[in-house]
């Protein structure tokens, strides 16, 4: 599947792997979206965040986080970052904790994913994560709404000329 491979371009212009999201024209609301810049320059991250709510707070973050990046370092109960990206950008304060973890098999295309589902201290949160085969970590943080496997059926690489500059 192409969006597990790594791009590599002569000059950097963003993430220096494909983004895997749901389209922004397969979007019904407002996509925003955001580089997570390690130190030297190069980037640590890519956080998309879904807007359904008619500007009322994100319904949707997936990031997208190359091994080495801080921000996949978690500790015990910890959330994954895009989880508190999430709730930051609610405005919610309360503590959400990470209670209990999940596998589950599901299928992408013609590949198999093992899918971390992350139970959260606060309900309303969904959350769930998969590695792909160039260990990009993929994380999925969803309020109100239930995570389901027809989600995983939209996901795709973005085109890289979201991420160039201008």
């Amino acid at each position: 599947m192409s969006f597990l491979r790594r791009r590599s371009a002569p000059t950097p212009a963003g993430p220096d792997f494909d983004v895997l999201a749901m389209d922004p024209g397969d979007w019904p609301g407002v996509l925003g979206a955001g580089l997570l810049p390690a130190p030297d320059g190069s980037c640590q991250g890519v956080i998309l965040r879904y807007d359904l709510f008619g500007g009322r707070g994100p319904a949707m973050v997936i990031g997208n986080l190359p091994e080495g990046s801080p921000a996949r370092e978690l500790g015990e109960g910890e959330m994954p970052f895009e989880v508190l990206h999430l709730l930051e950008a609610l405005g919610l304060e309360e503590e959400v904790r990470a209670t209990d973890t999940e596998e589950i098999p599901v299928m992408h295309e013609d590949s198999l994913l093992i899918v971390r589902r992350v139970k959260c201290s606060e309900t309303r949160v969904s959350c769930v994560q998969f590695d792909r085969s160039d260990n990009v970590l993929v994380t999925i943080a969803s309020w109100d709404r239930p995570i389901t496997d027809d989600l995983y059926r939209l996901l795709k690489p973005l085109p890289a000329e979201l991420f160039q500059q201008q």
